[in-house]
């Protein structure tokens, strides 16, 4: 499956648990169809009706995903947006996920926390971890890909933080280690 431990993901302690709101384009959240939102899937039963109707193009790449307040799983094809995923609503994280068939089931081959619409901490893996238990994946310890996002203080601008530099590439500010991407949480 790959060069990461994979472990059963039910193991992972209570941390977590933050709720992040869409801090993304006000007119792509404004588009959002109430209502609206990704697959929800809560069960083995539901994942595997909805990983079967999935073409063999979509599976050749990564799915946008959200775990919802609910702490429930929600799934969409790449190129949608987080936001629509979430239906416009909060969620506990979200980002990018890819599965791979092994033996009769499927497993995450891969998962990342990359969606500049909710930013969201590298901390919010135990959550993803959980939602992706309650359907019965098995994959990584924890994100295959960390995106470490935070909003400088001084511009006000969202940054993806690469290499450990924490600089503001809009304006050249220094950036806090903690994350601050929304103010109002």
């Amino acid at each position: 499956m790959g060069s990461f431990a994979c472990r059963r993901l039910g193991d992972v302690s209570a941390r977590g648990r933050r709720g992040y709101r869409y801090v993304g384009s006000a007119e792509l959240k404004a588009a959002v169809r109430p209502g609206g939102g990704g697959c929800r899937i809560g069960s083995a039963v539901e994942f595997g009706a909805w990983i079967a109707g999935r073409s063999a193009e979509e599976l050749a790449e990564p799915f946008t995903f959200v775990v919802g307040v609910d702490g429930a799983l929600r799934l969409a094809p790449r190129r949608s947006e987080h936001v629509a995923c979430a239906g416009g609503g909060a969620v506990l994280s979200a980002g990018e996920i890819g599965f791979v068939r092994e033996a009769d089931w499927w497993v995450v081959g891969e998962v990342s926390n990359q969606s500049t619409g909710y930013c969201p901490d590298v901390g919010s893996w135990p959550d993803v971890a959980r939602a992706l238990d309650d359907v019965g994946l098995v994959g990584p310890a924890g994100f295959t890909h960390e995106v470490v996002f935070r909003r400088c203080p001084g511009c006000q601008e969202h940054n993806i933080v690469r290499e450990d530099d924490f600089v503001c590439v809009f304006c050249g500010g220094e950036l806090p280690e903690a994350w601050n991407v929304d103010p109002g949480v």
